[in-house]
């Protein structure tokens, strides 16, 4: 099988996801160190692949493809061409899909913009930094955004087909991992994503690529 390779630190969220997204489909990958500490990203080989010098970047052969998002949605469109099996991750037809990608969507649009201050202020910010009042803001405005989502799964387990597991599950579930695992003062009750929550995080990939610590 061929072996794709991914570009990023492995702590990042959006790294995570993608080789989440590697081990689920069954592709073959190898991870190099990039972003933060390690540097790479500024560098002129690095910019030629990715202008933005950000993480994650994907080389597949001679094709190379940068925004996390993207790189899944081609990761699955890649396998089912191997595997039809595997349209169950990115179903098929205008309305599933679609489903799959306004989740996606929400989270750039909407989740991200929310939790980025609470989990930059209380897992990389040192405690005599951090800024209280941008903190509990971010807190509650990423309790609302989940609170969407909770009131959502009432329809089903997961966000677009039924029980199978699909990419929007996976993007999710990478920042579930940050909101359920940062300090959270006044944290709402949100059972039904503590469920859903609950059952991804006993995936084998999830517990390697995701669940380690916060950092």
């Amino acid at each position: 099988m061929d072996t794709v390779c991914i570009w990023g630190r492995a702590n990042s969220v959006n790294v995570q996801k993608v080789l989440w997204c590697c081990d689920e489909l069954g592709v073959a990958f190898e991870r190099r160190d990039a972003g933060m500490n390690f540097g790479v990203v500024d560098t002129p080989a690095y910019r030629s692949m990715n202008p933005n010098g950000r993480i994650p970047t994907l080389v597949d052969g001679d094709f190379v493809l940068w925004e996390s998002n993207s790189i899944l949605r081609y990761l699955a469109l890649r396998q089912i061409e191997r595997d039809p099996a595997a349209k169950a991750i990115y179903p098929e037809g205008a309305a599933a899909r679609t489903r799959v990608d306004r989740w996606m969507d929400w989270v750039l649009s909407t989740l991200q913009p929310a939790e980025r201050a609470l989990f930059w202020g209380m897992v990389r910010t040192p405690p005599q930094d951090r800024d209280m009042a941008a903190i509990n803001a971010a807190a509650k405005a990423s309790g609302e955004a989940w609170g969407v989502l909770d009131a959502y799964l009432a329809h089903g387990h997961h966000f677009a087909e039924g029980e199978n597991l699909t990419l929007a599950d996976i993007v999710l579930g990478a920042y579930a991992r940050r909101w359920f695992g940062v300090q959270v003062e006044n944290r709402p009750d949100l059972p039904r994503l503590q469920a859903w929550y609950d059952r991804l995080s006993k995936r084998s990939a999830f517990r390697q690529y995701v669940a380690p610590p916060l950092t």
